[in-house]
């Protein structure tokens, strides 16, 4: 018991340093990719450094969600990758401690971190959004501060254009000024050149004060003109001019009750509150349109109502004296301006009826989209914490199947697996966002899809399954593109299951004819159709391959050098589906017909029939030679 304990206080002293480490690395990062979002609304504006450090703490604390989940998944796979590079798993595994008891203490850890997490989501983060937005907004209305550049248009001041040709940053003097004044609107803009200046802001910080001389100034009097004249304008020359212009540098901060009411801004109860609220005024809407177009009447006529459901009767024609009523026939008898009157009438109602419907569907579909944002915020409260606890069931396991520790293999493949899942979340939150997808399915796809893989390889590194042995995955590659490998057999010098001359002669002999009842079906590679129509038989290929790899395996065993390396004659043959590609005769006949594809494919397959009819003469050959001049 004293041994389970110390090794629990091993593993948490090995994870919390790397998780406090790649948390703040992580939270850094992001960090770094809001600033450089909001970059252009925050440089130029001359705010305070206290204004910055606020802004930035609050999108720090509002990035949590981000960069919780990804450092979950990195420092596991470093602590377990770590132990696994050092054959400390391999220790724990030798003194009966499994994998899943020695992730127990950081099972318990990350389950109070996931716990945590949703009280952060629903009484944290609230509050630092509303903070940070509103901060945010603030600080795009904060007028930019005055630096204006030489020899460029500078248009940061509304309603004003600015070029200063050159300037001396000791005395202040502007030279070579203009000034495009369109704060009136175009037709009524105002131009002023002069040869010098100087600018200044007013006492009270709401407008600049500009001091021009030896100038001019053009007035453009558009309002003025009359029909059939040129537009006339007014020239003033002046040799000293003040001007002011509205300019408020001031850093006003808004209120924040506007971005309460706001789905960042609200906890789990006020989400469901407003959700609900919602839900009641979309279905008194509806069942109000559903009402008033029942009571509505069409061309005088009035819809059919039950008495008691109120529910629409089904439609049934007008009748006269038995007669359904003809409306053509009864437009026909009208004179002509009557009719044109009518239509007139009709076709008005009709466009205000379409846009009082288009109306209400707008309404419908505002009404909808802030549901479905407030339904996403209370999935999002819930999502974090299952995402803490998916990483790591997928990181720890992967950590001891790689045993790679350090930064490198673990950072490549936490980004690897956190570009898949914020992929398909954001991918999801879209879908959602947009009312594609149910609000649900779309915020949990990516848990539905990687909780599979967590399961997975749980599971492999519990069981010590080598998912990541390159030499297995190597192998099976082969098999799969058909590379030619080379058997390779060992002389045993010490061996516990001895072999038996009869059974052995046996094991050969049926392999022999096995191969030589194969060359006898395909003696030499199939034409075009026939490779397409018959193929190869890939059952007996299958069959005579784990006959042979059973035959080599048995032989391993001789105590004979000889019969040890003529083994290694025997090639490996292996069961490809391009030695048989059409087992349904509807794909050989479409395979026939689409020759751009198949000739290529009956190429490729020739080549491989080739090799295999020269492997199975191998087989046969050795065989023989096994049977007529070796003692086994």
């Amino acid at each position: 018991m004293i041994l389970i304990k110390r090794l629990h206080t091993f593993l948490l002293r090995s994870f919390l340093p790397l998780f406090a480490m790649t948390f703040f690395i992580v939270l850094f990062i992001v960090l770094m990719q809001f600033l450089w979002r909001y970059i252009d609304d925050l440089v130029g504006k001359g705010l305070e450094i206290k204004i910055l450090a606020e802004l930035f703490f609050y999108a720090a604390v509002s990035m949590v969600p981000t960069a919780l989940p990804l450092a979950v998944l990195l420092a596991s796979l470093m602590t377990f990758g770590n132990l696994g590079e050092k054959f400390e798993l391999t220790a724990m595994k030798a003194a009966g401690v499994s994998l899943l008891r020695t992730m127990s203490p950081l099972i318990v850890f990350i389950s109070l971190v996931a716990v945590g997490a949703f009280f952060f989501q629903n009484d944290v983060l609230p509050k630092a959004q509303v903070k940070m937005w509103t901060l945010l907004f603030s600080v795009k209305q904060k007028s930019p501060e005055l630096e204006i550049p030489q020899g460029v248009f500078y248009d940061r001041i509304p309603g004003y254009n600015l070029y200063i040709k050159e300037k001396n940053s000791t005395t202040g003097i502007l030279r070579g000024v203009m000034i495009y004044d369109i704060s009136k609107g175009y037709d009524g803009g105002t131009i002023l050149l002069a040869d010098s200046a100087r600018l200044a802001f007013a006492k009270d910080g709401s407008h600049l004060y500009l001091h021009l001389w030896k100038g001019e100034q053009f007035d453009n009097l558009r309002d003025q003109a009359t029909a059939g004249q040129n537009m006339p304008f007014r020239r003033e020359t002046f040799d000293d001019k003040e001007i002011f212009i509205p300019f408020n540098n001031d850093f006003n901060r808004l209120d924040e009750q506007g971005m309460r009411n706001q789905y960042v801004g609200k906890n789990i109860a006020e989400l469901q509150h407003t959700i609900d609220s919602i839900n009641s005024r979309v279905d008194s809407i509806g069942a109000l349109n559903s009402q008033f177009l029942r009571s509505r009447e069409y061309g005088g006529v009035r819809v059919a109502t039950d008495k008691k459901t109120k529910e629409p009767l089904p439609y049934s024609p007008v009748t006269i004296k038995g007669e359904p009523l003809n409306i053509d026939t009864l437009m026909s008898k009208l004179p002509a301006s009557k009719q044109d009157l009518i239509i007139g009438q009709a076709m008005r109602r009709a466009e205000m009826g379409k846009a009082d419907v288009q109306f209400k569907i707008e309404t419908m579909k505002d009404d909808n989209s802030i549901l479905r944002r407030h339904q996403i915020e209370l999935m999002k409260k819930f999502t974090l914490s299952v995402a803490c606890l998916l990483f790591f069931f997928i990181g720890a396991p992967l950590g001891a199947i790689i045993r790679k520790g350090g930064l490198g293999t673990p950072l490549v493949i936490s980004v690897f697996i956190f570009i898949i899942y914020y992929i398909i979340d954001n991918s999801g939150y879209k879908l959602a966002r947009d009312g594609k997808w149910p609000v649900w399915e779309g915020m949990w796809i990516s848990t539905f899809i990687l909780a599979p893989m967590g399961i997975y390889v749980t599971w492999k590194a519990m069981n010590d399954s080598a998912v990541f042995n390159a030499d297995a995955w190597r192998a099976v590659f082969n098999r799969v593109i058909g590379k030619h490998v080379i058997r390779k057999v060992e002389y045993k010098e010490i061996v516990i299951e001895e072999v038996e001359p009869a059974k052995a002669m046996q094991m050969v002999e049926s392999l022999q004819a096995d191969a030589r009842r194969l060359l006898a079906q395909t003696p030499r590679p199939q034409f075009f159709i026939s490779y397409w129509w018959k193929g190869m038989n890939l059952k007996e290929i299958g069959s005579l391959s784990r006959e042979l790899d059973e035959t080599v395996d048995y032989l391993s065993n001789s105590r004979d050098k000889q019969t040890v390396n003529l083994l290694m004659d025997l090639p490996v043959i292996s069961q490809q589906w391009i030695y048989h590609p059409a087992p349904r005769r509807w794909v050989s006949c479409v395979a026939m017909v689409l020759l751009p594809v198949s000739i290529p494919v009956w190429i490729v397959g020739v080549l491989r029939q080739r090799r295999l009819i020269a492997q199975l003469k191998q087989t046969e050959h050795t065989a023989g030679r096994l049977i007529l001049g070796f003692r086994f």
